[in-house]
């Protein structure tokens, strides 16, 4: 098991480019298989989640080549081109792998077993598999299919008019996945915005795809999808942790550049302003349907704490972790709620992370749909655990740097599930990291 050793030092100073995004990537993958062509990403991430998708879409036949680490090439022969697998496709801890997947394998005229790691056999799949059903697909797996390992017949599906019960993009992507293969269209209704970039890739191919008032409308194409072309944008959900770490380090100011802005991912950006946060956009463009920015950080004391609700919860699903990090900083209390999906994610997000932060010497209080913190408290190093989950294991990485002492996260590997690279960029922007 690794540990990642962490002491408060010198200020972060610098530029760094963050590694590609990893819901991009794997949307790339499955979606290029589709079309008519070669389509191509540079800045691809390669990491443990990707890879997964890389290695299911081979064994469905897919022709994927990379020509270097972050670069990859797929030949697409159509809708129609994928082909039964003489395996079970197995998908790593990864929860979009397994649920595109499953959208995608539902409109396929053949058996399909989806399994993976221990820790995503415990993760929900009946608001998937739900759905799925109600189109028409086969779709059996344990506790009624609401667990992995799943088997998909698909084939013969109807358009399905479908009210999401929580704002899921795995959930909406996977549907219209499945819609690409209905006999007629797709109506996937949210109760609030979640990333949308299967939607925007949809549209980049020719799809017929409308997004209005949280209702996307989708028809089943009638001509070759067209190949796409990206330069995929740095991960706003990896850019955060560094972000985060800027603001609190004293004397510390860091630029990430190119990193994707997409408004359904960058809710903390939103709260951290709203708290008082010295946080600025440069260069801001726009790069195959997705906008990007240089992103600046510098230290700041006197952020104030706030309340996190409704909206905000989906387009900051993957941050609440180092949130509640950087909330022991700010005068008062920073309150979570309507944040029960954090229970289902790699991790407990509320238990562990109020675990985890108490033995730090945080003020953090457990609630069933989120938590409250109570700043501004002093951090103490200590041994904590990563429980499996990545945000997490990069979040205490973040409290380390200002806690008093020394920081030991153990299980730091699964950070390799979405940025291999952390640790090496913290170093070298400044911080006191040893990873081994």
């Amino acid at each position: 098991m690794a540990q990642l050793r962490v002491r408060p030092g010198a200020p972060l100073r610098g530029r760094a480019r963050i590694p590609g995004d990893k819901s991009i990537s794997n949307r790339f993958l499955i979606l290029a298989a589709l079309a008519e062509g070669e389509s191509r990403a540079c800045g691809w991430l390669a990491s443990e989640d990707t890879m997964a998708t890389l290695r299911c879409m081979a064994m469905l036949g897919a022709e994927i080549e990379r020509p270097e680490e972050t670069e990859v090439i797929v030949w697409g022969h159509g809708l129609h081109s994928l082909r039964e697998p003489n395996d079970v496709l197995y998908c790593e801890s990864s929860g979009t792998t397994i649920r595109l997947l499953a959208g995608l394998l539902a409109g396929q005229p053949f058996t399909s077993v989806l399994t993976g790691s221990e820790q995503l056999r415990r993760r929900p799949m009946g608001r998937v598999t739900q759905p799925l059903r109600q189109m028409g697909a086969t779709v059996l797996g344990r506790n009624g299919g609401n667990l992995p390992p799943l088997a998909i017949h698909g084939g013969k599906l109807s358009g399905i008019d479908y009210v999401l019960p929580i704002a899921s993009a795995q959930v909406k992507s996977a549907l219209l996945l499945a819609g690409l293969f209905a006999d007629g269209p797709s109506v996937v209704r949210e109760p609030a915005p979640a990333r949308d970039h299967t939607e925007r890739l949809l549209q980049a191919m020719g799809v017929s795809l409308t997004c209005e008032d949280s209702v996307i409308s989708l028809s089943p194409p009638t001509s070759p999808l067209r190949p796409l072309i990206l330069d995929v944008p740095g991960d706003f959900s990896s850019a955060a942790f560094l972000l985060g770490a800027a603001l609190l380090v004293p004397g510390s100011e860091v630029i990430l550049e190119g990193v994707g802005v997409n408004p359904t991912r960058t809710g903390l950006w939103d709260v951290l302003l709203a708290m008082g946060a010295d946080l600025e956009r440069l260069e801001e463009r726009v790069s195959g349907g997705e906008p990007l920015a240089d992103l600046r950080a510098s230290t700041v004391e006197g952020m104030v704490g706030t309340i996190i609700a409704g909206a905000l919860v989906p387009r900051m699903i993957d941050e609440f972790p180092l949130l509640a990090v950087l909330a022991t900083q700010a005068e008062g209390e920073t309150v979570v709620r309507d944040a029960a999906e954090l229970r289902v994610k790699e991790s407990d997000r509320v238990a562990t992370v109020v675990e985890e932060l108490r033995k730090m010497g945080a003020q953090i209080e457990p609630m069933t749909d989120g938590f409250i913190v109570t700043g501004r408290t002093p951090l103490r190093g200590n041994l904590v655990d990563a429980h499996g989950d990545h945000r997490l294991a990069m979040a205490l990485t973040v409290a380390g740097l200002i806690a008093e002492g020394e920081t030991v996260v153990e299980g730091a590997e699964c950070i390799s599930k979405s940025f291999p690279e952390f640790p090496e960029l913290l170093a070298d922007l400044g911080a006191e990291v040893e990873y081994r």
